[in-house]
């Protein structure tokens, strides 16, 4: 009886793991977490008062998106080995540091060139910050229930970070100046870094602890020379054909490929190939990147198109982008019910199909067409694509990976989301200056007003955009149909959490 006793009495040393003030840490974390996010939207409607400001190139003018993104997502994978083995504690301070410190370098940019560092460096501390928060989460909350608890707070937060960060963008640009869109991270790292110094504990992963920086360097500089190419072949001296936008091309590519090359050689990949190589997984992040493609466009010209054709301040324009993050919500949650009945590709097909068809209504818009007609049905519908889109793309990243592949398939589709949005932004950017640019050396004459011509070429510029993404969406599509051979019951009953 004794021995009984004994044997059903052994699971419990895992009590100690429930750490007494878990929740507060909760609270902290989820602080930090909502400086990332909301950096990822903020700038948005700034970004026409940056760029007036500072000087900054209609060709240029992305960076101060893509430098964030791209960093940030090329360097999250590592940001997460660090945090294991540097400690998660430590990462996630020193991340909350370093992400202030860049903040308050944006903030003071003088130059495009000096934001668009001070971006990169944010992101860069950004894939420090997030994936140590997310550590955190999963070593303090060892119970199943508490811990989807948790991760339902993050997931809120990660959600309504991008929403609050587009109306917080409007209003501190009209209120006080762009530069506070930047400068607000200071105060909001330093409640975090203050905080998590005597409540959040610290904790690492043993065993092997070698990095893979030749693939961090690789990967990152191969994602910056693609977007810079891009950037090279929507300036009007460059072009497609010119030397400097091939080589930035094809150095880019090569540099992909060399990463590639390193993942299949190291001892300690920062991506396992086995990861990709799956092919519901591998479908899945192509359509991660195609859909944070598309995300981005929207977001990018739409925030053009409300303060530089219809005139809105930047708090309407603000207000303007918020139904597609309403719509985000509503189909997040109707997704979520909806996941174990229908299963991840039904959703998935539905919500590509819903968001390009979205970005081919916004093709309509004109110098003159009304908001409530003309934007309105589409921001709606495009957020409800998403929302369909992303909540069965967390389940499909997990669907058959061991359990220490988990992190990193997690992380892989966050960053492919990323990664996306920067090389959308800078494609798209491209053939929207490019047909701006045709439109007006066709329509400009002795009779016709510049500046009614000049508006009409940006719109048309706008149109464009939105018809290339749609066209990534069809494809992402297609992907989801014949790639993806998911059944329902194969998907896991905890499904994987956005690091951003």
């Amino acid at each position: 009886m004794t021995a009984t006793v004994d044997r059903t009495q052994t699971p419990e040393p895992a009590a100690p793991a429930l750490h007494p003030r878990r929740w507060l840490a909760l609270t902290i974390i989820a602080i930090a977490q909502l400086m990332v996010v909301l950096d990822a939207t903020i700038v948005n409607i700034a970004l026409p008062e940056m760029q007036h400001a500072l000087e900054i190139s209609d060709s240029q003018r992305q960076w101060v998106l893509t430098a964030y993104t791209l960093t940030f997502g090329g360097l999250l994978l590592l940001g997460g080995r660090i945090a294991d083995y540097w400690g998660r504690k430590r990462t996630f301070i020193a991340g909350a540091i370093g992400f202030a410190l860049a903040s308050a370098l944006g903030g003071l940019a003088w130059d495009g060139t000096s934001l668009f560092a001070a971006r990169g460096l944010q992101g860069a501390f950004g894939a420090l910050l997030a994936p140590a928060g997310l550590a955190l989460l999963t070593v303090l909350f060892t119970d199943a229930k508490e811990r989807a608890k948790a991760f339902a707070v993050y997931g809120a937060i990660a959600g309504g970070g991008a929403a609050l960060g587009l109306l917080l963008g409007g209003v501190l640009t009209e209120y006080a100046d762009w530069r506070w869109c930047l400068l607000v991270n200071i105060p909001i790292a330093a409640i975090a870094i203050f905080a998590a110094v005597p409540i959040v504990p610290e904790s690492k992963a043993h065993g092997d602890t070698r990095y893979d920086i030749p693939g961090a360097i690789a990967v990152t500089l191969g994602l910056i020379s693609l977007v810079y190419g891009l950037t090279k072949a929507a300036e009007p001296e460059y072009g497609w054909e010119s030397g400097q936008t091939l080589g930035f091309l094809g150095a880019g590519a090569a540099l992909l490929i060399v990463f590639l090359v390193i993942q299949r050689f190291s001892k300690n990949p920062l991506l396992p190939l086995r990861i990709l190589l799956d092919r519901n997984r591998g479908g899945a992040y192509l359509s991660s990147t195609l859909t944070g493609a598309g995300l981005m466009g929207a977001f990018f010209f739409l925030t053009f198109y409300f303060q530089g054709t219809l005139g809105y301040t930047p708090v309407e324009a603000g207000l303007a982008s918020l139904p597609v993050s309403a719509g985000v919500f509503i189909s997040a949650g109707v997704a979520s019910q909806l996941l174990p009945k229908l299963g991840a590709k039904p959703l998935m097909v539905a919500g590509a199909v819903l968001a390009a068809g979205a970005m081919l209504f916004l093709t309509r818009i004109g110098v003159d067409t009304a908001y409530t007609t003309h934007v309105l049905p589409g921001a709606i519908v495009l957020g409800l694509g998403l929302g369909f889109t992303f909540v069965p793309l967390s389940s499909l990243a997990l669907v058959g990976v061991p359990q220490h592949d988990a992190g990193a398939a997690s992380a892989t589709l966050n960053a492919t989301q990323q990664v996306g949005g920067s090389l959308g932004a800078a494609l798209l950017s491209t053939f929207a200056l490019n047909a701006t640019t045709a439109y007006a050396e066709s329509h400009l004459s002795p009779t016709a007003d510049p500046r009614v011509v000049m508006g009409e070429a940006a719109v048309h510029g706008y149109t464009v955009a939105f018809a290339w993404g749609g066209g990534l969406l069809v494809v992402s599509a297609l992907i989801i149909t014949f790639l993806i051979k998911v059944r329902r019951s194969d998907l896991p009953t905890e499904g994987a959490v956005h690091v951003g």
